[in-house]
């Protein structure tokens, strides 16, 4: 062996041990499955929640000074628990259909390999990809999905750090006896909400949870999602005429239904949206001034300067060129916080690890992009420290009314709509 040849199959040897080293010490990046519509009728409240979770992701993987002072993962370098390793989203289009995030569900796992899922939006498309999720033990976490029967098949492996349907009820019947206590009519009360899995469940919440309070529902009106008409629907109301209606639909239905009761020159003088596609903001955009007086409920409400709701909206403003966190946005953005944060304290990524760091999850409120009091996980998976605000549509966007002590303006009634 000459000497030449001998040189050269030392340098080999030790680029190949450098690249040994190198790939023993370096941090593989945490897989996290994120399941939203990015295309279909929800696709504008799926694609901002993407862009929300996105700078999550940004401020655990390379820091924010502001933020650092309260939050220890947001002091940047990725997840000191795991080394620093840094987060990898995996963003999957459940398409607004139930099969789409089951099959996107199965994909993530088998063929990505992620360690968690977050989704879906929808509480239908969630109930789906959540089975998939627990067949294979990975832990799911749900920040929006508010059906009441999701927490109730005896999973292991679900979480939501949302609050619920009868959350939201019990809002509104307290908010509505304090209007009648205040010389509003509240005799009648029309539930009208589409027939998908999140619609059925909410209103059959609402109509219970008034049944009990003595709140009259004088008309439940089921409709098909994504109708194309809803000209009969908004007849009937005008028939019955009642003092209240409640609104639970998703974007394009709530875009039709507002276009078809001008069209039809009728509103009531309390009207209310259960959240979702009232408060996309595509639909506030668009149809804000024909919706002046809507309320509506709300997880998010901009905090003050310096606080976490703040500095978090800031930096998605500047990623989005101008939009402010919405209720939907900014509630994916928490439920990926929450779930950055038990994976780093699991210290691995084993799923099993992650499910039990869930369960032992006990944030404060200070520690909220949304208005939480705090996230704390009950023995089927639900955040019992959740809590919402009421809100009121004014000039173009959602002000906190309600209850009085979160409150930044008083309610104005009757609803003024166009």
């Amino acid at each position: 062996m000459t000497t030449a040849t001998r040189r050269a199959l030392t340098a080999g040897a030790a680029l190949l041990m450098l690249g040994l080293t190198g790939g023993a010490f370096a941090q593989q990046p945490v897989k996290i499955g994120v399941i939203y519509p990015l295309s279909g009728n929800s696709a504008s409240a799926g694609n901002y929640s993407k862009m929300a979770i996105e700078v999550g992701a940004d401020v655990v993987n390379n820091g924010d000074p502001e933020l650092g002072k309260i939050m220890p993962l947001a002091k940047g370098g990725g997840l000191p628990g795991l080394k620093g390793a840094k987060v990898q989203l995996i963003f999957a289009d459940n398409q607004g259909t139930p099969a789409a995030g089951q099959n996107q569900a199965l994909r993530l796992i088998s063929e990505e390999k992620v360690v968690a899922l977050i989704g879906a939006y929808q509480s239908g498309i969630t109930l789906t990809a959540s089975a998939i999720s627990e067949r294979h033990g990975i832990p799911f976490l749900t920040a929006e999905s508010v059906a009441s029967n999701l927490t109730e098949r005896g999973f292991k492996w679900f979480f939501r750090t949302t609050p619920v349907a009868v959350d939201f009820a019990r809002a509104y019947s307290l908010f509505l006896k304090e209007q009648k206590a205040a010389g509003q009519k509240t005799n009648n009360i029309a539930i009208v909400h589409e027939n998908t899995e999140y619609g059925n469940s909410v209103a059959s919440v609402i109509a219970e949870v008034f049944a009990k309070d003595g709140l009259n529902v004088s008309q439940k009106i089921a409709y098909s999602a994504n109708s194309s008409d809803v000209q009969p629907q908004v007849l009937q109301l005008k028939e019955k005429n009642p003092d209240v209606v409640i609104f639970i639909s998703y974007t394009s239905d709530a875009i039709l239904y507002t276009k078809t009761m001008k069209e039809l020159n009728w509103k009531p003088a309390i009207m209310i949206a259960d959240d979702a596609g009232f408060n996309d903001p595509s639909f506030v955009k668009s149809m804000a001034p024909l919706v002046e007086g809507l309320i509506s409920r709300s997880a998010y409400a901009a905090g003050k300067p310096g606080t976490v709701p703040a500095l978090f909206n800031a930096l998605y403003k500047k990623k989005t060129n101008g939009d402010d966190l919405d209720d939907v946005s900014a509630r994916g953005l928490q439920g990926f916080l929450v779930m950055a944060d038990a994976i780093n304290r699991a210290g691995s990524t084993d799923p099993a690890k992650i499910r039990d760091a869930l369960m032992a999850t006990d944030l404060k409120a200070d520690q909220m992009v949304t208005g939480y009091d705090g996230v704390k996980f009950d023995a089927k998976g639900q955040n019992v420290l959740a809590s919402s605000l009421v809100t009121q549509m004014r000039g173009g966007q959602y002000l906190g009314i309600w209850p009085k002590a979160r409150a930044t303006a008083d309610v104005i009634l009757p609803y003024k709509g166009w």
